[in-house]
């Protein structure tokens, strides 16, 4: 298990020991789910945009399915030093108690006025949240909200929504039914009718690029939100489906159309990394069928390029399925 993470000592990065108490109803906390590829870290990347240009301070947990650090490369420059991923398994099971050390931790020496947790798009979040309920977390933590999101490309093609997406979804606070752009308008009643039986009650926002207003999920009226209570969970005993991952290592200077069909050929169900074609540094982004091979907004260190992780069902779910 490993945790690689920006923070340094409280006196050398600016955390003062006269830092502000917790404020009165605690800091607010945000779970981010959502099956592979639906756009958990673009989320995240606005709101720390948006935060920056606010003053406001937000912390952020991420933790990737798979080791290369690839979601770090795109979200540790906004975050700075604000930053911790946490590699090994999930956040909601296998790193729970990890977890709960480096939110400690993120409280003693960044005293953030936000807390993000991202979690890997195989991770249950509702599992997640109970996290924040357990001390000594439950006492500066304040009202905690689960936001999922779902791909609708996705749900229109009816690709992979039992299991892992069911679960998220009922575990979800709020739902934010992502990439609407990518499906005919003609379909979107019928997309959104599908995510709001997956959640019944539940709220649902769509989005295009995960743009959604920081006051959405960091709402000013918590309450507001039909949040689950800590004993309550729609679903059984905790479990996964099996997934798998694999790097992928690309020559430097290959051709985006060649790079595309490779990838397609893996019949993944997600693919990220960065790679040096032959049109320039680029962003590989996969989601199901489609591939994105795209120029990024940040510069990936040198150990990351030319590597991509693929992540696919194990053989032995593939095969229950």
């Amino acid at each position: 298990m490993t945790s690689q993470d920006n923070f340094s000592s409280s006196r050398e990065h600016g955390s003062r020991k006269d830092a502000p108490s917790t404020p009165v109803g605690g800091v607010p906390a945000l779970v981010v789910s959502g099956f592979l590829g639906s756009g958990k870290t673009t989320l995240v990347r606005h709101l720390l945009a948006e935060a920056r240009t606010q003053g406001t301070r937000i912390a952020v947990v991420s933790n990737e399915f798979g080791e290369l650090g690839i979601d770090q490369a795109l979200l540790g420059n906004q975050a700075g030093r604000n930053y911790v991923e946490l590699e090994g398994g999930c956040v909601c099971c296998k790193l729970s108690d990890e977890l709960v050390t480096t939110l400690q931790r993120i409280r003693e020496e960044v005293h953030p006025d936000r807390v993000i947790v991202e979690t890997s798009g195989v991770a249950l979040p509702f599992d997640t949240l109970l996290n924040f309920w357990r001390e000594p977390v439950s006492e500066w933590v304040g009202d905690c909200v689960s936001a999922v999101v779902v791909n609708a490309e996705q749900v229109a093609e009816g690709r992979d929504l039992e299991g892992t997406v069911e679960q998220q979804a009922s575990s979800a606070d709020l739902l934010i039914l992502n990439k609407i752009d990518l499906i005919d308008a003609d379909q979107l009643d019928r997309v959104h009718a599908v995510v709001k039986n997956l959640a019944p009650g539940t709220p649902i926002i769509r989005a295009v690029n995960a743009n959604v207003s920081p006051l959405a999920l960091f709402p000013p009226d918590p309450e507001a939100l039909p949040k689950r209570t800590r004993t309550q969970s729609h679903h059984g005993p905790h479990t996964h489906e099996a997934f798998e991952t694999e790097e992928f290592v690309v020559p430097r200077g290959i051709a985006s159309e060649t790079l595309i069909h490779q990838i397609t050929s893996r019949q993944t169900l997600r693919a990220k990394g960065f790679v040096q074609t032959a049109e320039g540094l680029r962003l590989v982004q996969g989601v199901g069928s489609r591939v994105d091979v795209i120029e990024p907004t940040v510069t990936p260190p040198a150990h990351l390029l030319g590597r991509i992780v693929l992540i696919r069902r194990s053989h032995e779910e593939s095969r229950r399925r």
